[in-house]
């Protein structure tokens, strides 16, 4: 292969990587959908998982003793990098565009979304080929506690430091855990609009002010108690992140087949999560008004999933199901041909 063609290819590939982790930090955002599960979709998980297990003692000898190029060649650090770099990128461009649809064509995105689920496990099951009563089991034991998680409600918003570390370590999740969804843990917990939307926000803002130079959000209170929050939040991520990927290295060398198996069934089980047709029912006070958080934001109580009559608009709606379908197995059929 001549130079120039294995630079444009290295080109194209770095392309792809930082789009996958566009595609993994926009899924991570939206409560029902996982990053893992873009990760494993697009075939480079497991390289993931073992990625971020080089970042360890060794790693840190590295860093230490000023051997960068080590440090950056053992944790894989150009592919690690380019995912990071695309998961930035999706929070201050697509996850705001995604707010935006989620707040004005919610059914649609969820329908979208529901179909990409779907397409997932039609692709992640039709190259599986270790089928056999053991991990029929745990596809099933996956998707009952996919379905069980999915059926909890959730609690009230709390930005205790130590309780916001811990969130930290839960909604990064989802990166490493294919089907389970990290922001949905979030809701459950009651601080995905904290973590996820005020926090993201805030540090969006204050990139912007000191863009121009203005220093004047030293002085705001619930600025700086954000941007504090979203630190801890940003070190319990890292820490999950890592500590994790420990675990799941382990797994996935003396359980391959049952690990995949249970990620199915998760996978599987979160469809419940992401059904478009759904009603939010909002927590009620003992005199029968629905109780508002501190930021004057409705308090949701649950779901309330129903079955659609049979109209033009959800006809529309299933189209949109197709749509992330087809989406999902096109987007992988193009990541097989580039990896020829």
């Amino acid at each position: 292969m001549s130079r120039l063609k294995f630079e444009k290819r290295n080109f194209v590939n770095n392309i792809f990587l930082i789009l996958k982790g566009i595609a993994m930090g926009t899924a991570n955002k939206v409560p029902g959908v996982s990053g893992g599960v873009v990760a494993f979709v697009g075939g480079f998980y497991e390289e993931f998982i073992y990625s971020l297990q080089k970042i360890n003692f060794n790693a840190f000898k590295f860093f230490i003793n000023f051997r960068f190029k080590s440090f950056w060649k053992y944790i894989n650090g150009s592919f690690l990098g380019l995912l990071i770099l695309g998961m930035l990128i999706s929070y201050f461009s697509v996850s705001k565009l995604l707010d935006y649809f989620l707040e004005r064509n919610e059914l649609e995105v969820w329908a979208l979304f529901f179909g990409m689920i779907i397409g997932s496990v039609i692709y992640i099951s039709k190259n599986y080929e270790n089928w056999n009563f053991k991990n029929i089991v745990f596809l099933l034991l996956g998707t009952l506690v996919g379905v069980a998680i999915s059926l909890l409600k959730p609690a009230g918003e709390n930005d205790n430091l130590w309780f916001v570390f811990v969130c930290g370590i839960i909604g990064v999740s989802g990166m490493t855990l294919p089907g389970l969804s990290g922001s949905f843990i979030l809701i459950l917990l009651g601080n995905y609009i904290l973590l996820l939307v005020d926090s993201v926000n805030v540090l969006y803002d204050t990139l912007f002010y000191l863009f121009k130079n203005d220093f004047s959000f030293l002085e705001d209170q619930e600025h700086m108690r954000l941007l504090h929050v979203l630190g801890v939040f940003s070190l319990g991520s890292f820490f999950g992140l890592v500590s994790l990927s420990h675990f799941l290295g382990y797994v996935l060398k003396k359980y391959k087949n049952e690990t995949f198996a249970i990620i199915i069934g998760f996978i599987t089980g979160s469809l419940g999560v992401v059904w478009p047709w759904k009603n939010k029912i909002y927590k009620l006070s003992e005199e029968g008004s629905v109780l508002l958080d501190p930021k004057g934001n409705m308090v949701l109580d649950y779901y309330k999933r129903y079955f659609p009559d049979l109209t033009i608009n959800t006809a529309i709606v299933l189209c949109w199901i197709i749509l992330g379908v087809v989406l999902v197995l096109y987007i992988e059929r193009l990541g097989k041909q580039n990896r020829k």
